[in-house]
């Protein structure tokens, strides 16, 4: 459906709409003017109305004074202006992209990015984007649909399907996400009572958005690296879980560290945001820590219903 009407049936060229493809497509024996007005001349457009209109998009693609360079002459990202410069001169209605970042390298496809969003909202077409880069996923687009074998599992805001994931593959597909196990001690007002794995006597945790469940029960929760919290074990309260920290990596920007516990079949996984010295942030490997997250960051998923333990 486009703008109200089924062109399901409608030949490719009746539909109206722009593609550009993740390897740019470009013709490499025409020009960037050319390539840009090449669906102007199929449409019979008029010369001087094609040349207005080419120049015009050159110009919102900053690449006017590459109008005469052929394909090979160009950078990739200024290929990439141009696959887009031919596929919205012709004012489609629609705006598909094929993954159009994967063919470039880190630094360009992250500028490209931002022009990309810049040049959607600018014009203020409708864009479909299809992408399998997350950060990409999450940069680009106003509202994000993820699915899994043909099956739309949620469709929401960037911040939303991000930080309130219904299912485990939507949680660890949109970025890295800690997914555990949990027991159930039981209902409260604020929501359901839950234990980490081999804590047997804890208070445990409350999950603002549970679902009622009984006591006995298991659930899966899933908590993002950027929210789990790690501090001195020696200075934290008693009840306030305890892990050891398995493994360290410097991401230039933050420390990854992996945290072990037991009852876990696989590390934790937390982010610590470097803001002095590396080394005032860092925690060495062996160092056993308290364990704690962000209020209301754990979520409950709902692919995994707390179902009653057996008997």
């Amino acid at each position: 459906m486009i703008r109200g009407e089924d062109r399901t049936y409608d030949p490719p060229q009746w539909r109206k709409l722009g593609m550009v493809f993740q390897n740019h497509s470009l013709f490499p024996h025409m020009t960037v003017a050319q390539n840009v007005a090449f669906g102007l001349r199929m449409a019979l457009v008029a010369r001087a109305g094609t040349e207005a209109r080419t120049r015009r998009m050159l110009d919102i693609v900053h690449l006017p004074q590459h109008a005469d360079r052929y394909p090979h002459q160009l950078s990739g990202a200024q290929q990439q202006r141009v696959a887009l410069a031919r596929s919205l001169v012709t004012e489609p209605s629609m705006l598909l992209l094929d993954e159009p970042l994967g063919a470039l390298d880190k630094n360009l496809r992250e500028q490209m990015l931002f022009e990309i969003r810049q040049l959607q909202r600018e014009i203020g077409i409708t864009t479909l984007l299809v992408t399998h880069d997350q950060e990409e996923a999450l940069t680009m687009s106003d509202v994000i649909v993820v699915m899994d074998r043909g099956r739309i599992l949620q469709v929401g805001s960037p911040a939303e399907v991000y930080e309130n994931p219904r299912t485990r593959f939507v949680s660890e597909f949109l970025g890295t996400s800690n997914i555990i196990a949990c027991s159930a001690i039981g209902a409260e007002a604020g929501g359901l009572r839950l234990r980490l794995p081999g804590d047997a006597t804890g208070p445990g945790f409350v999950v603002a958005d549970a679902r009622p469940g009984s006591s006995g029960g298991s659930a899966l929760v899933a908590i993002r690296p950027e929210h789990l919290r790690i501090e001195s074990a020696a200075q934290a309260p008693a009840e306030v879980p305890r892990a050891m920290v398995s493994g360290h990596v410097f991401r230039g920007a933050t420390h990854v560290f992996q945290i072990a516990r037991p009852g876990l079949d696989h590390p934790l996984v937390a982010y610590r945001q470097i803001t002095g010295p590396v080394g005032d942030t860092a925690i060495p490997v062996g160092t056993e820590v308290a364990l704690s997250w962000l209020p209301g960051a754990a979520r409950l998923l709902e692919d995994e219903p707390i179902v009653e333990a057996a008997a």
